[in-house]
């Protein structure tokens, strides 16, 4: 599943395409991938056009002039590819990314004049919902989610202390990944930012000091902000707006998938081990379990 950064890619890549285009038409390939009626589709989104693209968590939303807006999750395998007046592809790579289309992997065609945009998902995990704007925040989904790590809120250092303290005899990893904690991080940023902050990922959250969370969050703040700014982490199943590879973990990974590889900092080979049901990658003379 696409990370925060990964998404963070996504969003800015649609913001340059399809702000100001207008919704002509959508043909549906599979019901169950678009929430939304045609009387409202009708009303709401066709004639409509994209007033601004933005990103809660791992979710992308389209803001529409009709006052709705278009709430995407890309989940596992979910595609965005861009066919018009320029090309372009977001999500799980296939084949898809240059085939023809629609394909069998299609859900969503939608037509912005002389151009698509299509959702295409392999395994129909993914999802797009046609909502009021108003009530985007009250999904389900969105309601349970934590702050935002990177919009520099002053209040940030607080809410985190106070959310990942309802955590305090789990593991730090398995606090930092639960998305009502904090927003967006995953895999690759709990193991990069624990690294970095010298902490082992079974730490439980009751063995650290109330300023050593927040050199964790500050740690997971930058690595992500490093991943955003090279494109986002180079995974075999992600890849940039314009459907080039990410390289964040090209230039910037210190243990994400380095297990038997040196530690930069120490020199100690690199382990994997599972902590929080996830593979996780830890320098074990760097970062000491308590």
């Amino acid at each position: 599943m696409p990370e925060l950064p990964e998404v963070e890619t996504v969003k800015r890549g649609l913001q340059q395409l399809i702000v100001d285009k207008q919704f002509s038409d959508i043909k549906i390939y599979n019901d169950k991938s678009f929430q939304a009626t045609p009387k409202i589709i009708k009303s709401f989104l066709i004639g409509s056009k994209v007033s601004n693209v933005r990103r809660r968590a791992k979710v992308l939303i389209i803001d529409l002039d009709s006052n709705y807006s278009l709430v995407i999750h890309l989940k596992m395998t979910g595609q965005l590819v861009y066919r018009g007046d320029t090309n372009w592809a977001a999500g799980h790579p296939t084949d898809s990314f240059m085939a023809d289309l629609p394909d069998r992997s299609t859900r969503i065609e939608f037509i912005l004049g002389n151009c698509r945009l299509f959702f295409n998902d392999q395994r129909k995990f993914g999802w797009i919902k046609l909502l009021p704007t108003v009530k985007v925040e009250n999904i389900d989904f969105l309601k349970k989610v934590g702050p935002e790590p990177l919009t520099g809120d002053p209040k940030l250092p607080s809410q985190f202390i106070k959310n990942i303290r309802r955590r305090n005899n789990t593991t730090i990893k398995a606090a930092i990944l639960d998305q009502t904690v904090i927003a967006g991080i995953g895999n690759i940023y709990a193991d990069e930012s624990l690294w970095a902050a010298k902490v082992h990922p079974a730490t439980r959250v009751r063995d650290l000091s109330d300023k050593k969370l927040l050199e964790i969050l500050n740690k997971a703040i930058k690595v992500m902000t490093e991943s955003i700014e090279s494109g986002g982490s180079t995974m075999k199943n992600y890849v940039k707006a314009d459907g080039s590879k990410g390289n964040y973990l090209e230039k910037f990974a210190n243990v994400f998938r380095l297990d038997g590889q040196p530690c930069p900092r120490c020199h100690t080979t690199i382990e994997k081990m599972r902590v929080a049901g996830r593979g996780t990658h830890v320098c074990l003379r760097c970062q000491i379990l308590k």
